[in-house]
């Protein structure tokens, strides 16, 4: 059974869903996702209880005044909503964006995060990385055109041209962002995420030994098997796997996704006891 409920943090209303019973699995989304882009990784029948914040700007979750939106501070939200859960240990995962808020939580809460999943993760441990450099250019014609204009200006860009050869699937949703309808207001949010980082150096990631799963795939350009395969090279205790790339077949990817996290979920910690208050 899942449950919705609006948790209030500073200004923002943060939509935050929970479902299933068991150990905790704190799994966030991606950067213009949602809490339905998680369910889509996530196994059915899973015997864990699964919570995912709605990042501020994305699903329900409104945005708030604090700015400049950052990785830490989204992470901040997913700890208060856990505290408001009364979660204490947990599993951090997510997807892209999500996988670099768990990142972050796995080095600012060593003390609560007992396992990582990071699925096509598009930061590893510099800021504003170069794989995210289209979506810094989408925030700035946000900034500068009505969506409509700025869809047709990138749409007609170097960029664009490059993705539709190497990654036809970043670019449908890259296009997207344009036709959000609170389009203009997310500008902040694209432009303040895509220029930040998780807050972790590779010696960070090194002393981080708790079981770590990291998935990547081909044919994204905006989430490089490259990032996976450095991230999961500096976790102690990690298994990397290559999944089916989204772009050349979704259900394959996701189909595999989820197996892959039900088998690490179940060989890692079937047998772990994990102490909530």
């Amino acid at each position: 059974m899942k449950t919705h409920i609006a948790f209030r943090r500073d200004d923002a209303d943060l939509s935050v869903y929970d479902c299933g019973t068991g150990k905790a699995l704190l799994f966030q989304h991606g950067l213009g996702g949602n809490e339905a882009q998680v369910a889509q990784v996530i196994p059915e029948g899973l015997d864990w209880r699964r919570i995912t914040t709605e990042c501020r700007g994305h699903g329900s979750s409104t945005l708030g005044m604090p700015r400049p939106f950052s990785i830490a501070m989204f992470a901040a939200d997913v700890i208060a909503a856990a505290d408001e859960k009364g979660v204490d240990r947990f599993i951090a995962g997510g997807i892209s964006m999500g996988a670099a808020i768990a990142l972050h939580l796995a080095k600012t809460h060593p003390d609560r995060v007992m396992g990582i999943v990071l699925v096509r993760p598009a930061w590893s441990f510099a800021r504003a990385p170069d794989n995210l450099t289209p979506i810094r250019e989408i925030a700035a014609l946000l900034r500068s055109h009505p969506p409509a204009e700025g869809q047709a200006l990138f749409a007609r860009s170097a960029t664009a041209e490059r993705l539709r050869v190497e990654a036809p699937d970043n670019l449908a949703s890259l296009l997207g962002y344009f036709e959000r309808p609170d389009a203009p207001d997310f500008a902040d949010v694209l432009h303040d995420i895509a220029s930040d980082g998780t807050g972790v150096s590779r010696a960070d990631a090194a002393r981080l030994a708790v079981p770590a799963l990291v998935l990547g795939n081909r044919q994204d350009a905006i989430h490089p098997l490259a990032v996976a395969q450095v991230i999961a090279d500096a976790l102690p205790n990690a298994h990397f796997l290559e999944v089916p790339a989204k772009a050349a077949d979704a259900e394959s990817h996701f189909a595999a996704v989820r197996t892959v996290i039900r088998q690490f979920l179940t060989t890692e910690f079937k047998h772990r006891s994990v102490a909530q208050p």
